[in-house]
C-alpha cells in the first residue's frame, strides 16, 4: 500500500527516540537527540510507518494520490504533551495575585475562603455552555504552543454534580477540537465547602457517591492534593488505593508546600505521575526512582512558583539525578491566569 501523506525535505526531523524505544529519551541520552538533516516521514492513514533521511525515501511508495508536504527549513518534530492542567473552571484568580505579593501566603488564602475556594463558587456559578466555551478556549491556546496531548483535571466542583458536569464538559471539548485530551478526577482537590473540617467525610463521599460512577476507560486517572489545608498522607493513600481497586490509574499533587511524604507514598501504590514536586528531597526522589525503575513521572509545575509569589524555585537537577522522569508542566489554572507555554521533558 503506498504512502498517504509524505511529508518531505525536513531541514531538521526530530523523532525523541531513545536506545530502548519502550522508553522515553532520559538522562545522558538527553545530550543525544536525533535530529535528521533533510529527513522525510511517511503515514498510512493514521500511523508513521516510515522516517530517514531523503536518500532512503522509497520513492515507490509515493503515488499521486499520496498527499505531500515540503518542510524545507523547518523543524518537523512530535506534538507537545501538556501534563497538568486545570481546563475547566469559572473565572480567574488574578486578583489574589496582588495579595501574595504582599505576603499572604496561598494556605492564609485558602483558609479565608480564596483560592481554589474562590474558584468552586465562580464554576458552580457557571453554566456548562459558559464552561465548553472557556475549555475550548484555552484548547485553541494550546495547540497554537504546539501541543498535541493535554491532560485535564477536573476539581474545581467539589460536589457530586459539579464535578460531573466538568468531566463532562471536558468530553465534550475533547470532540469538538482535533487535540486529545485526557480526563482525571481530581474531586479531591480540596474539602468542598459543605464539608469543612470533615477531609475523611468528603472523601468518603467522592468514593462512594462519585468515583463508581465513572468508567476507567473515559476518566482514566484520579488524582489527590495531599498538602496541609487539604488531605494528609493517610486520608489520601486510603482514597487512592480505593481507586486502584476501582480500576482508576493514580496521580497526586504532592510536596507543593511542604514534605509531607505524599510522593513516596503514592509512587508506593504504582502512581503514575508525582506532581509539583517543590519539596521533594533529592533523598525521596531517589527512593521513587529506585521504586519504580525510574518509569514514574515527577511532573514539575515550574510556574506555581511564581503564581504564589515564590521567591526561590527548585533546580530540575535535584530530581533529574536521582533518575526520576520530570516532565515540566506550565500547569494552566485560573490562579492567577492560565498558563499555556509547555517546557521541554527532562530526566
Amino acid at each position: 500500500m503506498s504512502y498517504t501523506l509524505l511529508i518531505r525535505h525536513c531541514h531538521h526531523l526530530l523523532t525523541m527516540a531513545g536506545p530502548d524505544s519502550s522508553r522515553p529519551l532520559a538522562g545522558a541520552n538527553l545530550r543525544e537527540w536525533r535530529s535528521i538533516s533533510d529527513g522525510y516521514v511517511a503515514c498510512r492513514h493514521n500511523r508513521i510507518v516510515a522516517l530517514g533521511p531523503m536518500a532512503e525515501l522509497d520513492e515507490t511508495q509515493v503515488t499521486p494520490e499520496t498527499e505531500v508536504l515540503e518542510a524545507r527549513g523547518r523543524v518537523v518534530m512530535p506534538g507537545l504533551v501538556e501534563c497538568h492542567t486545570h481546563l475547566v473552571f469559572g473565572g480567574n484568580r488574578a486578583a489574589e495575585f496582588q495579595r501574595k505579593l504582599q505576603g499572604e501566603s496561598y494556605l492564609d488564602i485558602l483558609a479565608g475562603g480564596g483560592g481554589i475556594l474562590s474558584t468552586v463558587r465562580a464554576t458552580r456559578a457557571s453554566s456548562e455552555a459558559e464552561l465548553l466555551a472557556h475549555a475550548l478556549h484555552h484548547l485553541a491556546g494550546f495547540r497554537r504552543y504546539g501541543v498535541t496531548t493535554i491532560e485535564a483535571k477536573s476539581g474545581y466542583g467539589l460536589d457530586v454534580a459539579t464535578e460531573l458536569r466538568l468531566l463532562r464538559v471536558t468530553q465534550q471539548a475533547a470532540t469538538l477540537q482535533p487535540a486529545r485530551v485526557v480526563a482525571t478526577f481530581l474531586g479531591a482537590h480540596v474539602p468542598g465547602p459543605e464539608f469543612h473540617g470533615r477531609p475523611a467525610e468528603y472523601l468518603n463521599m467522592l468514593a462512594a457517591d462519585v468515583l463508581p460512577q465513572l468508567d476507567p476507560r473515559q476518566i482514566p486517572f484520579v488524582d489527590i492534593f495531599c498538602e496541609q489545608g487539604a488531605f494528609s498522607v493517610d486520608e489520601s493513600r486510603r482514597y487512592l488505593r480505593r481507586a486502584r481497586e476501582l480500576g482508576f490509574g493514580l496521580k497526586i499533587h504532592a510536596e507543593q508546600l511542604h514534605d509531607l511524604g505524599g510522593c513516596e507514598m503514592a509512587a508506593a501504590l504504582g502512581a503514575v505521575s508525582v506532581d509539583h514536586c517543590d519539596y521533594l528531597t533529592p533523598a525521596g526522589a531517589a527512593r521513587i526512582a529506585a521504586l519504580s525503575g525510574g518509569a514514574r513521572w515527577a511532573c514539575y509545575c515550574r510556574w506555581c512558583r511564581c503564581f504564589c509569589a515564590k521567591s526561590s524555585t527548585r533546580r530540575a537537577g535535584s530530581l533529574l539525578r536521582p533518575g526520576c522522569q520530570l516532565p515540566s508542566a506550565p500547569i494552566s489554572t485560573p490562579a492567577p491566569v492560565p498558563a499555556k507555554t509547555c517546557g521541554w521533558p527532562c530526566r
